[in-house]
């Protein structure tokens, strides 16, 4: 057996994580952008997977997601928020959501859902997101939009909420 042969074989044994990246986009009242999938209940940001088996970097995933999803190519913002998130029945995942930005009158004018994935899209109020969003994705994009607008440092979260400090 060669080295590499070895290091195929350890990586092979390595434990899964999966990940995924969106953006938080607002208008200016200050509403959040959410696209209602066709494939599960609920609704998300604009998002997806990092296919990192084809050397995608998260901010890039957001990127081409938010396009391929919602018809804008748009340079984003900042990390906001990093979310390790634990479920049943699939590897941990890792979500990263950037600052989409305000989206004017013309930009919002210009959404095209990508109809093999999305039902429709709206704007939702700050206070309504959890009533819209499943409970850590809810958490996560609280938290994200918090930072957006106070303009905090970049959150790590465990399952939507700040982890206890060790």
């Amino acid at each position: 057996m060669t080295t590499a042969d070895d290091y195929a074989t350890y990586i092979a044994s390595l434990p899964r994580v999966l990940a995924g990246a969106a953006a938080l986009y607002r208008d200016a009242e200050g509403r959040v952008l959410l696209v209602e999938p066709n494939y599960r209940e609920g609704w998300a940001l604009p998002g997806g997977t990092i296919e990192s088996d084809q050397d995608e970097s998260p901010r890039t995933a957001a990127r081409r997601e938010s396009a391929e999803e919602i018809g804008l190519d748009l340079p984003l913002g900042r990390l906001l928020v990093v979310d390790w998130v634990l479920g049943p029945g699939r590897p941990p995942l890792v979500a990263y959501v950037y600052d989409g930005g305000v989206l004017d009158a013309a930009q919002l004018a210009a959404v095209r859902l990508q109809e093999e994935e999305l039902i429709s899209w709206r704007l939702v109020g700050p206070a309504e997101l959890a009533a819209h969003l499943p409970e850590s994705l809810a958490l996560r994009v609280q938290e994200a939009y918090r930072i957006a607008q106070s303009g905090e440092g970049t959150a790590e979260l465990e399952n939507g909420r700040r982890p206890a400090a060790s």
